[in-house]
């Protein structure tokens, strides 16, 4: 069968390398790709973008598509998926209003606070006089965040009050982030470990992936701002099998069955970021529509299942009767980035190196890349994605950045610290 992936990241380069090893997939279409997608066997790019909605329909219709993945929040947040029904297309991914618990926080947080469904205290202003007030009574550090959608960088985490007036100021009046700062959640700091935990929904049933750990922070030791996402490891350790219920019984579950009586019926990704607290305590920090980015690429490398097959199960509502099988090592992705990521960055240098992986037990994903001519040149703040297998999470380690030291562009920049608190 044809498949179309849409969108254009690591997250979309290693879904359509994945689902193109299915014994299902003739072709797979990913609109628009990047540099990488382009150069996978089986992958072909479409110069469609991820949000024209109305052209990829035409697309799916006239390439006879029987089954599209949507990778980012953007058009799921647009209501593709609900566009993609109605035609009488298979699209998997959530439909529109689910799609709120990513593109809005404060739908997000008011849903979890209705359907009893454990995350931080938190409030919401669009008024900056009246979040300024709530401040006054908080203690710090305190979380606040863009409530819309602003690519994994609407988090700030206040240290003391002048930070935190200065925020909501940035956000509210400043504009920092356009319309998805014109409403704020302000919520308590929770101190823990992170895990993020990734499912398929198929409006009934779940079915986990592995577990994995992202790293948000630019720069070593969870320092500096935060980003999309600058590197991730899967297993994670602390997602301990009581976790892993844990999860299940009071988050995921939870979530499913509180779409049902919204009238909605959850099918597709759905990402719970968590924070494990010392005293075994599990908080939800928030929810995403879609897969996660960079957790993607290094859950993709240890998944031995069809993905194809999983979709349809999901669509058929048959998550149940199937298992996701996965290869039981470690795989550790490091993202290399745009020097100045993620404010200002150079764009348009030409990457070397990129021939050194093999696609098996270590492979470069591409993200923010384009082709000119024979070269491969910089597109974006997250550049690349070098991901590799090991025995342990050390091992994975230093495969990774073995793959990571082979590649090379002007003003590069990556963390050399993923995975590092695992082991």
């Amino acid at each position: 069968m044809n498949i179309l992936v849409v969108g254009n990241g690591g997250r979309e380069h290693a879904l359509a390398w994945k689902i193109a090893q299915s014994e299902h997939a003739t072709e797979v279409f990913v609109a628009p790709g990047n540099a990488g997608t382009e150069r996978e066997p089986k992958l072909k790019n479409i110069n469609i973008q991820a949000t024209d909605i109305d052209n990829l329909i035409q697309f799916a219709k006239e390439n006879d598509i029987e089954l599209t993945v949507i990778g980012p929040e953007v058009p799921l947040s647009l209501g593709i998926v609900d566009r993609f029904e109605q035609e009488g297309l298979n699209c998997f991914g959530p439909t529109q209003k689910c799609a709120q618990l990513e593109s809005s926080k404060t739908f997000s947080k008011d849903f979890m606070a209705k359907y009893h469904i454990p995350t931080a205290n938190y409030q919401n202003f669009t008024d900056p006089q009246q979040a300024k007030a709530y401040l006054e009574t908080q203690s710090f550090p305190i979380v606040i965040k863009a409530s819309g959608l602003a690519a994994g960088k609407g988090v700030i985490i206040a240290q003391d009050l002048q930070e935190a007036n200065d925020t909501v100021e940035d956000m509210l009046s400043g504009n920092k982030f356009g319309d998805a700062g014109a409403e704020i959640v302000i919520e308590e700091f929770l101190d823990g470990e992170e895990a993020s935990f990734i499912v398929m929904c198929d409006g009934t049933h779940a079915l986990a992936m592995a577990s994995s750990q992202d790293h948000k922070a630019r720069d070593n030791g969870d320092k500096g701002p935060n980003t999309g996402g600058m590197g991730a490891y899967s297993p994670a350790p602390i997602v301990t099998d009581k976790v892993h219920q844990k999860v299940m019984d009071e988050i995921i579950y939870p979530v499913i069955e509180g779409m049902k009586k919204e009238g909605e019926s959850y099918k597709g990704f759905l990402y719970a970021g968590l924070m494990i607290m010392p005293n075994g305590e599990i908080k939800t920090l928030e929810f995403n529509c879609r897969f996660g980015d960079p957790e993607t690429q290094p859950i993709m490398m240890r998944l031995e299942s069809d993905l194809v097959e999983l979709v349809f199960a999901a669509l058929n509502e048959e998550l149940d009767e199937y298992e996701a099988s996965w290869s039981k090592k470690t795989a550790l992705g490091v993202v290399m980035a745009a020097k100045g990521y993620p404010f200002d960055y150079p764009t348009g240098e030409a990457i070397s190196g990129l021939t050194s992986d093999d696609g098996k037990c270590n492979k470069i994903f591409h993200a923010g890349t384009t082709s000119h001519k024979d070269q491969v040149l910089t597109h974006g703040g997250r550049v690349l994605c070098a991901v590799a297998l090991g025995d342990t999470v050390a091992d994975a380690y230093d495969h990774a950045y073995q793959l990571v030291d082979k590649i090379h562009w002007d003003n590069e920049y990556h963390r050399t610290d993923i995975g590092k608190k695992a082991f």
